[in-house]
Parts: structure tokens; C-alpha cells; sequence
């Protein structure tokens, strides 16, 4: 039953979120449609309850416009609307993923090695304020490093993999370990005080990836031929993403700081990407291709 109602939930955002806005009587059409009416009609008192639930659970206010009788979403702020969404489709994935076993040998997903291992203890950890201790297999060393504190501040998922940002408490630096390489994790029931002087949006705004530097933030140009551009449209590199249409090409722009993750990126889209500004990423961008031509020269 909790998870019916969950899936009820689920529905309604969903529904609305693709209207935009959408009225009573549209909503009522939907809702008949759907495999989770059974039948039945959704009564008034009933959508005033799943509006209740939804903004206790999702943090998402379902409004209805007294002007145009229209009901619509609002977030409690931007980012929570991001997690949010992202809940939501993957949620969805979930439920329509579970419901297609009798052709699962024809269905190929990514895997996410690091959500099944210790990402309900790092989430627990975040809620609580506590530290967690743990040793990390990092590529770049031969041996693990061990007890390792970290009082966390954020997680983040990138390229498939969760990645947890905080405090490590030997040196008080801001560090960042990928989940899936962290071994005997454990919660430290030992309570840490928020550090409310750290601004979380401002750490990551000029960041793609999962490299955080406190280098130079740079107006980024892409130059991106018309297909490509299309795939840019859809799929932002970076919330900052700002076009210009040309007839050939798009120009994109960006405020970025410059990373390896940054580099790696614009490399992945081969000739139908080019870098334009700033000079100091395109020395980088050369660089990395001078380096894998000289290896390739080698044989």
C-alpha cells in the first residue's frame, strides 16, 4: 500500500511537471487513463491529501492558480528542483524497469557500482552530522590509505559514480572520494557542527565534474557543429550553458573554472567541438592531444 501511494505521488508531479500547467478537468483525464485509478474517479479530498504528502516528501508545493484554475509545481529553490527531478526519473526508471522483467535480456543499463555500497551510510552520515571513517583504494597510490575521517558536506554523482565532498579531519582540507573506493566504512556516532560558513552553491557553481579548484573562473567558448549542437541543447554541459545560433554552427557559453574533467569532456566530442576561449583551455586541449599523438607515433 505505501508503495502504491508512493507511485500516486510520483504520478502527479510527473503529470503536472509536463503540463506546466494543467487544469481539473484535464487532470481528471489523466488520472482515468492511468493504470493506478483502477477505475475509480480522484476525488477532491484525495488530491487535497497526495498535495499534502507531496510537499512533506518531495519539498514541492502543488498550486492551483485562482485565476485560470490551473494547477502548477513550485520548488522550494533551484537546486532542490534538480534533486528533485532527478529523484523523480529515476523513481520512474525504477518502477517501469521493475514491471519489464519478461524482457530484461533485451534491456542494457550502466551500472552503479557505488549506490549499492556505502551510499545509504554516506546519506545517513550527511543527515546526521557525523563523521565517516573509512579507507580509500585511490588509483593513484599502490596502497590504500587508511583511517580516513571525513566530515561530509555533499554528494554528487558524475559519469556514473557517487563521489562524497567534505572535511578531512587530519589536515582540515575540503576533500572529494569516490563512493565505490572506499572500504570499511563506518558511521562515528561522534556529532560534527554544520559548517554553515560553507557555501555549498558557490563551491560547485563554476565546477564540471567532480574537481573542485579555487583557480580563475573563465568565460568558456564551444564552437559546435550542428549536430552536435543539438545534443548540447538538450543534455547542458553546465547549468551556466548559454547559445548562439549561427547557421552552420552554435557558439556555447560558459563560466567555468578549468579542470581536467573539463579537458577530458571537450575531448569526448572530437572535431565537432572546438575550443575558441579562453587561450589558456585551448593550450590544455592541445596538450592532451599532442600527448596521445606522440604515444600513438611511438608504435
Amino acid at each position: 500500500m505505501a508503495r502504491d501511494l508512493i507511485n500516486r505521488y510520483i504520478w502527479l508531479i510527473d503529470t503536472i511537471r509536463r503540463y506546466g500547467r494543467i487544469t481539473r478537468r484535464e487532470l481528471d483525464a489523466c488520472w482515468e487513463r492511468s493504470q493506478l485509478s483502477n477505475g475509480e474517479k480522484l476525488a477532491r479530498r484525495t488530491l487535497y491529501n497526495y498535495r499534502q504528502a507531496v510537499a512533506e516528501l518531495f519539498g514541492i508545493e502543488i498550486l492551483c492558480d485562482p485565476a485560470s484554475f490551473e494547477y502548477y509545481l513550485e520548488y522550494e529553490d533551484a537546486h532542490n528542483k534538480s534533486v528533485t527531478d532527478w529523484l523523480l526519473n529515476a523513481t520512474t526508471t525504477n518502477d517501469v524497469l521493475s514491471g519489464a522483467r519478461d524482457v530484461s535480456d533485451r534491456i542494457f543499463i550502466e551500472d552503479v557500482p557505488s549506490a549499492r555500497g556505502c551510499l545509504r551510510l554516506a546519506i545517513d552520515a550527511l543527515r546526521g552530522y557525523h563523521p565517516l571513517r573509512f579507507s580509500y583504494y585511490a588509483y593513484t597510490r599502490a596502497l590504500p590509505r587508511q583511517g580516513i575521517t571525513l566530515e561530509p558536506l555533499f554528494l554528487k554523482i558524475f559519469r556514473q559514480r557517487w563521489y562524497v565532498t567534505g572535511i578531512n579531519a587530519l589536515d582540515g582540507k575540503v576533500k572529494t572520494y569516490a563512493l565505490d573506493r572506499m572500504r570499511d566504512v563506518t558511521i562515528s556516532p561522534a556529532t560534527f557542527v554544520p559548517h554553515d560558513d560553507f557555501d555549498i552553491e558557490e563551491y560547485t557553481r563554476y565546477a564540471f565534474g567532480i574537481v573542485f579548484t579555487p583557480g580563475t573562473i573563465y568565460t568558456v567558448k564551444l564552437r559546435a557543429d550542428v549536430q552536435q549542437a543539438k545534443y548540447l541543447r538538450d543534455l547542458p554541459l553546465h547549468p551556466s550553458q548559454h547559445e548562439m545560433v549561427h547557421d552552420a554552427y552554435s557558439i556555447f557559453t560558459y563560466r567555468l573554472r578549468l579542470t581536467p574533467d573539463l579537458v577530458a569532456e571537450i575531448l569526448s566530442h572530437g572535431p565537432r567541438l572546438t575550443v575558441l576561449e579562453p587561450p589558456q583551455l585551448r593550450a590544455m586541449v592541445k596538450q592532451e592531444l599532442k600527448a596521445t599523438i606522440d604515444i600513438y607515433s611511438k608504435r
